[in-house]
């Protein structure tokens, strides 16, 4: 019988404590092969541990449960099965719709044995069927396509981006942009002629933006789809990204490739 494993990520002790104790009434012969309290951790030590299960807590510092499962779904092995992902959140009745609606597995805080046993039937169905455990990855794309937008926030329309530059401040009209791109903590903002760095985060920017032409292709990368040339689709089904005006090319990550399908 092949050993299931486990990787719950939740930033309050009390509630990973809780979690674990459930887990082990529930579901005795689950092994545990990471505690973490951030997303970063999480995502790293799911990359190492490759388990078949996460929990992962909605909001935690570093990264939220959605970031974790979109890096997630970019970075996994090709050669290993997606995990199945259990969404943990306290009471919210707009996220839980939209749970709902992309028929993402969650569990609500705090965690009763009730609702966790609904969940421990159906990971177990599921992990027991290996034709559906070979299509998890995009089963998650797509319900992460629903889910991703619907976490920002309404903000004022950007029209310029103040970057300092030395002891200038270099004033770039959003219009100008060709992309941006995350760094640790900065954004490069790339156009034709330079390239400027400004302290904020994609999650702090996009709102910001024009969804209609700012267009989010990979975790980290945003592009104004005014000039973009040509999607290129290689033998393996990856897409890159060419620009007017510039020779940087750019990765689609699976999630967005939807985006540049042929109207």
């Amino acid at each position: 019988m092949t050993l299931l494993r486990a990787l719950v990520a939740e930033d309050e002790s009390i509630l990973s404590y809780a979690l674990l104790q459930a887990l082990g009434r529930l579901w005795p012969e689950l092994q545990i092969c990471a505690v973490v309290e951030n997303g970063v951790a999480a995502v790293q030590e799911a990359l190492a541990q490759l388990p078949d299960v996460l929990f992962l807590d909605i909001k935690m510092p570093g990264k939220t449960g959605l970031e974790v499962a979109q890096e997630l779904a970019e970075e996994w092995p090709e050669s290993s099965p997606f995990p199945q992902i259990v969404f943990v959140t306290a009471y919210d009745e707009y996220a839980i719709q939209a749970f709902e609606q992309s028929a993402a597995d969650y569990v609500l805080k705090p965690i009763s044995d009730e609702r966790l046993g609904k969940t421990v039937a159906r990971l177990k169905a599921k992990l027991n069927n290996n034709q559906e455990r070979s299509s998890e990855l995009e089963r998650v794309v797509g319900q992460l396509r629903q889910l991703m937008p619907g976490m920002a926030a309404d903000a004022e329309r950007l029209e310029v981006i103040r970057a300092a530059v030395g002891n200038q401040i270099r004033m770039i009209p959003v219009a100008d942009v060709l992309y941006f791109e995350a760094t640790d903590k900065y954004i490069n903002v790339v156009t034709a002629e330079h390239s400027s760095l400004i302290r904020t985060s994609l999650r702090d920017l996009l709102p910001q933006l024009d969804s209609k032409l700012f267009w989010q292709v990979h975790r980290s990368t945003v592009v104004n789809t005014r000039h973009v040339q040509v999607a290129i689709r290689d033998e393996t089904g990856k897409l890159t990204l060419k620009l007017r005006g510039s020779n940087d090319v750019l990765q689609v990550s699976r999630i967005y490739s939807h985006l540049f399908k042929q109207m």
